[in-house]
Parts: structure tokens; sequence; C-alpha cells
């Protein structure tokens, strides 16, 4: 065999492993069923978007994607569960942003950034602060004008102690130098029902939830989260263009145990990039008020580093424990 014939067969052979690497990559995640654990009940917003998602992961991967619904621990039991499975992309979580305030507002066995792989970030979610119309606030302007001469005197509805739309109010109190009376209730849509009402001030709710209200002028949106444009929301300030860097940013994405293979990490953001480019589970997606984003391993994993370290200190400052 000449210098030719042996530099071809060297590559030929390189070629021929690097499919098997990828075949065997796909057989790890096509060859048996893939479980989706959902840590909340059924019918709840995270499992309707779980199952939407792996309904399209079910036609991609060719095998069954089972939604499971392990409940428990504010969606603790859940996480425990998939960071004790095995790493072979078989078992997967999908959560949202309370992933990383849960350990801060109570006892977990779990800690995000040692016992979870962040694959894919599916979408990122927006929250309006409002107020009611009852009271008279217009504009951010007034709102900080009014919590600077009566301190305490103004109050805010939330879903809860810890829930997401108490802690953004709790930052912007922080970034802002204000004071606000937190009462929390029993779930969003109740303090929701409170600020038509008028029994609440204000709140911060997600856009989904609140939007409807604000179009029809029940209620006055004051500011939004994220970065992107909104329809009904034009010329509503954004948190970060008041506070530089202090954004809000909500989420909800795919994980698995910790040490996964990077191959097999990168193969399943990519096929979820793939199938949330459908327009069909895009077009579901902002129907519910939620923007697709499919950012990758890395950016998925700063971002939830991020929030774990933000919210944490929140949470830590103000002595805030769980419902």
């Amino acid at each position: 065999m000449n210098a030719r014939s042996r530099s071809r067969l060297r590559v030929l052979l390189i070629a021929l492993s690097l499919v098997g690497a990828q075949a065997a990559g796909a057989a790890d995640l096509s060859g048996k069923p893939v479980h989706l654990v959902v840590p909340y009940p059924a019918g709840g917003t995270i499992d309707v978007v779980a199952r939407l998602l792996g309904a399209q992961l079910r036609e991609r991967w060719q095998v069954p994607v089972i939604v499971e619904n392990r409940v428990g621990g504010n969606g603790a039991v859940g996480v425990e569960y998939v960071m004790r499975s095995a790493g072979d992309g078989s078992t997967l979580l999908f959560n949202g942003s309370p992933l990383v305030t849960v350990p801060h507002l109570q006892r977990t066995n779990y800690a995000v950034g040692r016992d979870l792989t962040a694959i894919v970030e599916t979408a990122e979610l927006d929250f309006v602060l409002t107020a009611s119309k009852r009271s008279g606030i217009t504009s951010m302007e007034a709102l900080l004008a009014r919590a600077r001469a009566e301190p305490g005197r103004l109050n805010y509805g939330s879903g809860g102690n810890g829930s997401l739309p108490h802690l953004n109010v709790e930052l912007l109190k922080s970034v802002a130098a204000i004071d606000l009376t937190h009462i929390p209730y029993k779930g969003n849509g109740l303090a929701v029902q409170a600020l038509m009402a008028g029994e609440v001030d204000l709140t911060f709710v997600d856009t989904s939830s609140i939007m409807p209200l604000v179009r029809s002028g029940a209620v006055r949106a004051l500011m939004v989260t994220g970065h992107r444009s909104i329809d009904g929301l034009a010329g509503v300030p954004w948190f970060d263009s008041l506070y530089p860097g202090r954004g809000i940013d909500a989420w909800h994405g795919l994980f698995g145990p910790a040490g996964m293979a990077s191959d097999v990490v990168e193969r399943i953001a990519a096929d979820v990039r793939a199938v949330l480019g459908s327009s069909d589970l895009s077009r579901r997606f902002r129907e519910m008020g939620f923007e697709p984003t499919g950012r990758g391993p890395a950016e998925f994993t700063a971002i939830v580093r991020r929030d774990d370290e933000r919210w944490g200190a929140v949470i830590r400052a103000n002595g805030i424990r769980g419902d």
C-alpha cells in the first residue's frame, strides 16, 4: 500500500469512527422512552408546557416521551428524583425559575449548580408591575413619589411568600429605595382579584395573567420586565431601562442530573431548538405569554447561576421564608 492509499484509509477510518460516535449518541436518546419529570401537579402552566414540548420531541425522537408529575416539597421531590437518575438523557426535568428560589426558602437536598445540568432554556416570561385604578397611580414616577412621601403606606399583593411576584417587588424596593407593604395571597389569581377590587395598590404579575386586564383598562401597567416589545405596553418602561443591569427574567427549561456527557446535552439542546422553531409550538408558547428562546447549555447555565445568586441575596436580605 503506497503513502496516498494509507492516507485515504486513515481518512476513511476517522470518518467511520465519527459516524459511529454520532450513532451511539443518537441511540442513547432514541433507544428507550424519555421520562420528562414535572415537579408540580398536572394541569398547571409548567405541566401544560411540558406536554406541548414532549409531544414535539416524541415525533422527533420516535420514542415515547412520558410526562411524569412528581409532586411535593414545592418542587423538590421531582428535582431530587431527577438528580439521582442516570445521565443518559432518558430522565429529564422540566422546571421554571422557582427551581433556584426554593433552596433559599426551605431546606432541600439539592443545589442547582451541584446536582443538575442545565441543558436548554425553552422560553422566557415577562412580568408587569400594575396598579389598581383605585390607587390613582398612573406611572412609575407617580409610584416612586407616593412611596417616598408615605413609606409603607402603599401595599402590594403576591401569590405567596417567596413567589416570584413577591421577590420581584422586593428587588424593586431595594434598587428604588422605597418601602411597600406585602400582602400575600394563596396564588397569583387571588392577588389579581384583589388588585381589581382595589384591596391592594400594586402587584407584579406575569404577562399572560395581567395583559387582558391592562388592555381593557381595568388596571394600569407601570413597568415591564424583559427586553421585548409587548402588544399593549407601548411607552411602558422596562425595569432594566430604569435600573440598568437589574432587569428581571423568568424562564423555564430542561435539566438533567449532574455529570451528563456533553454530546448528549448538546444533542438534546439542538433537538429542543429545532422543535421550538416549529410555527405551531412557538405560536402556542406565545399565546400563553412565553417567548421561545432555545438558549443552549453554556448560556442557560449562566442564566441559572445568575438567578440563583440574585434571588438568594434578595431572600437573605429580607429574611423571606416560603409558605
